[in-house]
Parts: structure tokens; C-alpha cells; sequence
């Protein structure tokens, strides 16, 4: 389907795209929003914990969240989102990723962008509880990106799954990689370098052989990080294997449910290869959806609801 037009139109600070990132990442904040967490035990012996919120009616409908990098279940993109979708009829399942909650997960992998396995997980354990009749998933970033490559990659996905929303969404890996180590970019890069560094060093504890101090030492970039961690930990060759293997852009084609992708066009974490025009024509369960602002995972709106957060409840509202 061609690409949507957007009515987004923000305040004039939050057309500069520094300016949303930064605020919905670090100044926003929600409040009234109650979360109950369940642990769910994984086939290969780790977990993840889930973080869930409620409608006030009882319902079918459940709308599974997930986070980009380095978040968790209580960012104000992922709660903002689930308080707006509790109160338009959705149950919420917002998942923390493998070491995402605030403990070391278990094994020496973790997560990344391309981890579908452990999506397929959560969907079958809201299966297995035959509640609910009709499963959404929002992704944001990283998250974005496992949602659409889950929804690509599979010839068989469950018919419970009826529809996707991905917001500011790396498409392409290696393109975003690109993007992120511009120079414009380096504070955002630095803080998750830090961050992925950290846990790195929580995980050594666990693992000192498989992670020696001579390997964290050379991590200078992101890149280093997916050639020294993230590739060696999933079964990729390097960092490049893991961004060809993972990037949902490929998959896009063989996407059949309707799926909401909303990348901004001044978002800095995003390259040209990102924004997936010919796709989008392509296949007309794909729904693009390119404002001109909003940054990555920004979209300033009034009353403290973010543009995206409203868009995301009318389109899976206009699904049933």
C-alpha cells in the first residue's frame, strides 16, 4: 500500500528532532498506570518478565509491547502506550527482554533485534492461557523491527495474531548502525554503549571465560559491541552477519496481516534504507506511515499522549 499521508503536526520546538527524542526519552513521565509482573519460564531454561495492564472491561483483546534498546517494561513510550490501550479496550503484556527487567537473565545470550524465538514465546504463552481471541504486538525501535521480522519470517503465524504497529524502526541494521555513529549522534550512541557495557560486565560474573576483560576493553563502538557480544552470543559470524540475518526489511514482503509502520523522516537513528517506500507499495498489508517530525520514539502530542499512541488505537481499533 503507498505510503499514508500524516497529519502529525507538533509545536514548533518539537519539530526539531533532538528535541522529542530527548523529551519523551528522559522528561516524560506517566502516572496512573498499574502493572502486575508475571515471569515466564523459557524452553531453554532462562525467562522473561512481563508487565501487565488492564482494561476496565474485561477483554479479548490484548496488545503486546515491545521495547527498543536497552528499555524496559516502565519507559514512558511502553506505559504511555498501555495506558492509552487500556483505555481504548486492549489489554496490555509488556514484555522486558531477556536481562531488560533489572536481573541478569540466566544464560550467556541475551537479547537483540532479531531474537523472534522469544516473541513466538510470549505469543504462545497468551495462547495457552485461552483469554484472549485476538493479539496485537507494538513494537518500538529494536522491538519495531523483531515484531515485523516475526510477522515476515513465519509461513504460519498463529490466527490469533491480527494486526502490528512499529514505531521509529531500524529496518535496515546496519543502515541504522550507520546513522548512529554519525557525529550528530554521538551523546545517544555513548549512552548505549554504556548501558549494553554495563550489563556486559554483570553478565562476566556469570560467565568470566566466555567474557574476558581483554574483549570488553576493545569495545569502543556499538559495531564493537555486535562483533565482540551480541554476534558471538547468537550464532552470527559478526557484527555485519547479525545486521543482514535480523533486519525486518527483507521480510517485509511476505508480511500478510496489516501491519502500521510510523517512522519519522527527521529521526536520527534512521538511514535512507530505513524507510521502506517500495516495500510499502509492494504489499498492501503494509500500512507507512512517514511524518515529517517526531524524532525516534518522540511524537509530542498534547494532554501528555504521544501522536503515535493515538494513531496506534485507531488503526488496531479499526481492526475488529
Amino acid at each position: 500500500m503507498p505510503q499514508l499521508p500524516s497529519p502529525y503536526d507538533p509545536p514548533f520546538l518539537f519539530k526539531n528532532g533532538h528535541v522529542s527524542t530527548v523529551y519523551y526519552g528522559l522528561f516524560r513521565k506517566i502516572d496512573g498506570l498499574a502493572q502486575e509482573r508475571e515471569r515466564l519460564e523459557l524452553p531453554d531454561g532462562d525467562f522473561m518478565d512481563l508487565d501487565w495492564s488492564y482494561a476496565m472491561a474485561r477483554s479479548n483483546k490484548v496488545v503486546i509491547l515491545l521495547h527498543g534498546l536497552e528499555g524496559h517494561g516502565q519507559r514512558p513510550y511502553i506505559t504511555g502506550s498501555a495506558k492509552q490501550l487500556n483505555g481504548g479496550g486492549f489489554d496490555c503484556c509488556a514484555v522486558n527482554l531477556r536481562g531488560c527487567s533489572g536481573e541478569t537473565n540466566r544464560l550467556y545470550r541475551s537479547y537483540h533485534s532479531g531474537a523472534t524465538e522469544d516473541l513466538h514465546a510470549v505469543v504462545q504463552h497468551i495462547l495457552e492461557t485461552k483469554k484472549y481471541s485476538d493479539i496485537y504486538v507494538k513494537g518500538f525501535s529494536l522491538g519495531g523491527n523483531m515484531a515485523l521480522k516475526y510477522a515476515g519470517e513465519s509461513k504460519s503465524l498463529p490466527t490469533a495474531l491480527k494486526g502490528i504497529v512499529a514505531v521509529s524502526v531500524p529496518c535496515d541494521l546496519y543502515s541504522s548502525l550507520r546513522a548512529l555513529l554519525r557525529i550528530e549522534n554521538a551523546l545517544y550512541a555513548s549512552r548505549f554503549k554504556k548501558h549494553l557495557v554495563a550489563k556486559l560486565r554483570a553478565k562476566q560474573k556469570l560467565f568470566p571465560k566466555l567474557i574476558p576483560n581483554s574483549d570488553i576493553e576493545k569495545i569502543k563502538t556499538l559495531k564493537d559491541f555486535d562483533d565482540i557480544y551480541t554476534s558471538r552470543a547468537h550464532g552470527f559470524k559478526d557484527a555485519l552477519d547479525y545486521y543482514a540475518q535480523c533486519s525486518s526489511l527483507q521480510f517485509l514482503k511476505n508480511i500478510h496481516i496489516p501491519s502500521l509502520i510510523i517512522n519519522a523522516r527527521n529521526d536520527s537513528f534512521l538511514g535512507p534504507e530505513c524507510y521502506p517506500v517500495q516495500e510499502a507499495e509492494a504489499n498492501r498489508k503494509i500500512y507507512l506511515e512517514m511524518p515529517a517530525y517526531g524524532g525516534h520514539v518522540g511524537f509530542f502530542d498534547a494532554n501528555n499522549i504521544a501522536y503515535t499512541e493515538k494513531r496506534a488505537l485507531k488503526f488496531l481499533s479499526e481492526l475488529q
